[in-house]
């Protein structure tokens, strides 16, 4: 495990960069991808932004109270996906082992490469210089010998930062990581570990595996082993598609019973049609709440058959919308997604990895 070579890039502020790219009026300037509306939501912050603490997901509101100097800008998603398959065929110059997490990251395994360049610190050097020069942005590059290590990595020295992780320097310098730099530690699970007495890497490689598996479930034996340095997962070229899923933000708080069932069945339509588009399907149907203090929730059902049509899963969302108190804690956003499918059902390792899904996916 320890030969081989993973770099993961990560873009830096990458909506808002290519906003300020396309548009020499913004740069230097604080400036939010979104919509600046009283519902609206922060999609993305330049580094100008985020100094006055505004960050992706906050509402518009609170952002222009942080910032009032904050400048509103509406994405362009089909530009953000053109520049991200541009940055891909500067990826695949050096390896074509090459898993997308998002538009804007993705890991490289160069442990056998194109150029036969020797050094990843050096491939990951020519990456930046290639992005930098050919497509006017900036990236971040992490580099080591597991998936976990390279993405703690690229976020170390951000923004333009370039970090390596040797095999002998691992343990010391998780020692010295935050627990919720550890990937898969949302703010949950990091408030949880502080109840324990867990705030960084020494305190975690100080717990035994029996306590975390207790503490965390399968996930706690996750923790274990990226506390040790180890991640045995592979790069994943082709990525299965683990979940369909869509939410809707509502253009008022709701408390009544009846409007939140129809604002259901509209989100549980439109994951009909993500379903039918994309072929997909699974046996778990998962509801996402959040409320209108921005704490939210998920409840989850799983059942034997696949949920393939409307009257199966309507039910389903009503039947966990019950287990949601509302009346008090007005909605303000619900989504609906189904996940779970047939040909990862019975694999133990990613089942594991479900586990932490939701928390890579900020739904901690």
């Amino acid at each position: 495990m320890s030969e081989r070579k993973i770099i993961h890039i990560d873009m830096d502020a990458f909506y808002a960069s290519v906003e300020q790219r396309d548009h020499p009026e913004l740069r230097g300037k604080p400036l939010a991808v979104g919509h600046a509306e009283e519902r609206g939501v922060v999609a993305a912050a330049s580094y100008e932004a985020r100094r006055y603490g505004v960050r992706s997901a906050m509402s518009s509101q609170k952002a222009k109270r942080l910032c009032p100097e904050l400048i509103f800008v509406p994405g362009r998603m089909d530009v953000y996906k053109s520049v991200s398959r541009q940055i891909h065929e500067i990826f695949h110059i050096y390896t074509d082992i090459i898993e997308p997490l998002s538009l804007d990251e993705a890991f490289l395994d160069v442990t056998r490469n194109k150029p036969e360049i020797p050094l990843a610190i050096n491939i990951a050097k020519e990456i930046k210089k290639h992005i930098r020069e050919e497509l006017g942005l900036v990236a971040s590059a992490g580099i080591s010998y597991n998936k976990f290590l390279a993405k703690v990595a690229s976020d170390y020295r951000k923004p333009d930062g370039l970090c390596t992780i040797h095999p002998n320097q691992a343990l010391d310098f998780i020692a010295h990581l935050p627990i919720e730099s550890f990937w898969g530690v949302g703010p949950v699970t990091a408030r949880k570990m502080h109840a324990l007495g867990i705030h960084n890497g020494s305190q975690l490689q100080a717990c035994s595996l029996e306590m975390l598996t207790r503490q965390f479930g399968k996930a706690g034996s996750i923790y274990y082993d990226f506390a040790r340095g180890i991640d045995l997962r592979p790069v994943e070229p082709v990525r299965i598609r683990k979940s369909v899923g869509c939410e809707h933000t509502l253009e008022k708080d709701i408390s009544l019973h009846s409007s939140a069932i129809i604002e259901l069945y509209h989100v549980a339509t439109e994951l009909m049609e993500r379903l039918k588009r994309t072929g997909f399907s699974g046996n778990t149907l998962t509801l996402k709440i959040k409320f209108h203090d921005f704490n939210q929730i998920t409840r989850s059902i799983t059942q034997a058959n696949e949920l393939t049509s409307m009257d199966k899963i309507l039910p389903l969302a009503k039947q966990l919308l019950k287990e949601v108190d509302y009346e008090s804690h007005p909605i303000r956003l619900i989504g609906l997604s189904v996940s779970n499918p047939k040909e990862e059902r019975n694999e133990e390792d990613k089942e594991q990895w479900e586990q932490l899904s939701f928390e890579f996916k900020d739904w901690d």
